[in-house]
C-alpha cells in the first residue's frame, strides 16, 4: 500500500482501490471517479473521448486543468484504470491547490489501484 491518503487523513483502503479498478474495468468510468471525488472532497472531472491540439499523438489521455476534463484520446483508454487513475491524480492536485504533481507520483498513485486490485482478484482465489 502506498498510503495515499483520503481528506479524512486514513489512507485509502486496498479492497476500496480494488472496486475503483473494477468500476472503470466494467465501464463505470464516471461513477468511479464521482466515488473518488466525493473520498477526496473535489469537484468530479468530466471524462470523454477526445483530443487536445498538441498532445494528439504523444499521450493516452490528458486533465486539463482550466477545463477540469479528463481527454481520453479513444474508448479503450476511457476504460483504461491506469490511465484514467494516474489523470485522475493531477485533477485532486490542481483542485488541493498544489502543483500538478509529477508523472512519476501520477504513476505511482494509479499502480496503488492497480496492485491493489490485483492483490485482492490473486486473494479471492
Amino acid at each position: 500500500m502506498y498510503g495515499f491518503m483520503s481528506v479524512s487523513g486514513t489512507p485509502l483502503k486496498d479492497l476500496t482501490k480494488a472496486r475503483i479498478v473494477h468500476m472503470i474495468l466494467s465501464k463505470k468510468t464516471e461513477e468511479a471517479l464521482e466515488y473518488l471525488s466525493k473520498v477526496y472532497s473535489v469537484a468530479t472531472p468530466e471524462i470523454v473521448v477526445g483530443t487536445v491540439k498538441g498532445k494528439r499523438k504523444t499521450v493516452y489521455a490528458v486533465y486539463v486543468q482550466k477545463e477540469s476534463k479528463i481527454y481520453a484520446i479513444n474508448s479503450d483508454t476511457f476504460y483504461n484504470p491506469f490511465v484514467v487513475l494516474h489523470e485522475f491524480y493531477h485533477h485532486i492536485r490542481t483542485k488541493g491547490g498544489e502543483h500538478r504533481g509529477s508523472e512519476k507520483n501520477a504513476n505511482t498513485y494509479a499502480r496503488s489501484f492497480i496492485d491493489a486490485y490485483n492483490k485482492t482478484i490473486k486473494d479471492s482465489l
